[in-house]
């Protein structure tokens, strides 16, 4: 029986892309090898890769001028490659969690100009958005990070700057409709609403391709390497990928991005719902910044001493990954696209069942 997978990734995928995938392990295409076999130069793997980057494409209603690839190391390499490619004299970030940290880390560690923090969540541990905050002019780009995952907030409108705009979408790419074209550069990691761990997708505006850094970047780290080869200048993860697009197939199949949409709407509010009802449990995000992707929430100060009960109770009926980060303590109840929505309402009547009893 299929357990309720509220992990924050690697997380629950759609039972299509699981099944299709195991097919595919054992025989590929009817090619006799599977796709833990296949060479990546052939021509059934191509139909794959190019599918995958059409699907992306379509499901985004990505603009002509922009190019899709896949990539290793996963958005962790992507704070590093981001700089090395295009900071030269000043470089934003707009900091909202962990992750928002983490990528700016990388720029300051590569020195190669300054680097400005332009607003910050810190001071209230990371549970609101800043607003308000001003953008140098003479920024190369300006980095965000649309969902953090551990605090439990979202960016959920595309911002309008007057410099271009980068984002880590690894935990909320396909869960609604993007302005591609407002973006230089959108990249995510697979592992959270679109595939398995190994493959990075990375959305590139081609203009912006043209303001590289004039230094010696090492091959595998520059962009042009892997948009003049089609992800294909080594070996890719062809069994991630293949994964990835029969997600991207699922998605198209159930309505595509606008649909999923409606859905993770009702997800999230049915279970912020119940956490603002219920005596025993409160949010942790300011209301209007509240993730749909990442719902945060902990014991009121008076229950706190049956959170390691209330996980144990969950977790027999059939519940995993509610632990919150340590960072943030309670629980974490991950509501990424594949989640079904009768994970969510099992998850709400274990809240209200345990309200009962205490």
């Amino acid at each position: 029986m299929r357990k309720h997978n509220f992990n924050a990734g690697p997380s629950v995928l759609p039972e299509f892309t699981l099944e299709t995938t195991a097919k595919a392990v054992m025989d590929f295409a009817n090619s006799g090898m599977s796709i833990m076999e296949i060479s990546h130069r052939s021509k059934e793997y191509d139909a794959v890769n190019n599918e995958a980057a059409q699907l992306v494409k379509e499901l985004l209603n990505v603009p002509a001028g922009y190019s899709v690839v896949f990539m290793q190391g996963g958005a962790s390499l992507q704070f590093a490659m981001i700089p090395f490619n295009f900071h030269v004299k000043k470089a934003a970030y707009l900091i909202t969690g962990s992750w928002a940290s983490k990528s700016c880390k990388e720029a300051e560690l590569m020195q190669f100009g300054e680097v400005v923090k332009v607003a910050s969540s810190k001071d209230k541990n990371f549970t609101y958005i800043p607003k308000n905050f001003t953008v140098p002019a003479d920024a190369d780009y300006f980095h965000i990070t649309t969902n953090n995952t551990i605090y439990g907030s979202e960016i959920l409108k595309d911002l309008d700057v007057n410099v271009p705009l980068i984002a880590d979408m690894s935990s909320d790419i396909f869960s609604r409709p993007i302005d591609v074209s407002k973006y230089a550069l959108i990249y995510a990691g697979a592992q959270k609403n679109l595939g398995p761990a190994g493959v990075t997708l990375v959305i590139i505006n081609d203009e912006f391709l043209n303001k590289i850094a004039q230094r010696p970047i090492p091959t595998m780290l520059n962009y042009k390497t892997h948009i003049e080869n089609a992800s294909l200048y080594n070996t890719p993860p062809c069994i991630a990928i293949f994964a990835s697009t029969q997600t991207l197939k699922w998605l198209k199949n159930n309505g595509g991005i606008a649909a999923m949409e409606k859905v993770n709407i009702s997800k999230s509010q049915m279970l912020y719902d119940e956490i603002d009802r219920n005596k025993l449990f409160k949010g942790t995000v300011e209301k209007e910044d509240r993730s749909r992707m990442s719902v945060c929430f902990v014991m009121n100060d008076e229950y706190k001493e049956f959170e390691a009960e209330f996980l144990e109770f969950t977790k027999g009926k059939g519940m995993v990954g509610l632990k919150g980060h340590r960072s943030v303590g309670g629980f974490r109840a991950s509501l990424y696209n594949a989640l079904p929505v009768d994970s969510v309402k099992a998850l709400v009547a274990a809240m209200q069942e345990f309200e009962k009893q205490h």
